[in-house]
């Protein structure tokens, strides 16, 4: 994986995480649904980001290339509830900047989710992706993942 070094996100990373997450958002989302709010990431700014690294309940990594923060990985564990009563560990988001990409950073990163997901007990792990990103959905049938559910959507 060359030069890039897939760790647990710290205070100091807040920053490039939060850069790294906007192009995300910019590139996918931005492209995909003219409903997201694109300019989220810094609207939560620098505090809100570092706020989500407080919570136990979340996992934030980060891809380092000396220094240079170049892709993240978040997760969230959800309890069991009634209605569905197993731990789910969700994949929200992961990106790699495209200079990063094809150096198995995004791999290195699941296999991260997935040994955290373990040690959180979680009896399933989960993520979506916008239906017309094939890429991101190859991606991720390689890493193991399966359909689960489809969602549909329209406006009233």
């Amino acid at each position: 994986m060359s030069d890039v070094t897939v760790r647990r996100a710290t205070t100091a990373d807040v920053p490039g995480w939060l850069d790294s997450s906007a192009a995300l958002f910019a590139e996918d989302a931005g492209t995909r649904d003219e409903t997201m709010n694109v300019r989220f990431p810094h609207e939560l700014g620098v505090d809100g980001y570092a706020d989500l690294l407080t919570k136990p309940e979340r996992l934030v990594l980060v891809a380092d290339a000396g220094g240079k923060i170049v892709g993240h990985l978040t997760g969230v564990l959800t309890e069991p509830s009634a209605i569905r009563p197993v731990r789910i560990a969700t994949l929200s988001s992961l990106y790699v900047r495209p200079a990063h990409r094809g150096q198995h950073v995004g791999a290195e990163f699941v296999q991260a989710f997935r040994a955290w997901a373990k040690e959180q007990q979680a009896d399933r792990i989960a993520v979506t992706a916008f239906a017309t990103n094939e890429a991101a959905i190859r991606f991720y049938e390689r890493q193991g993942f399966a359909q689960y559910t489809l969602t549909l959507e329209t406006t009233p």
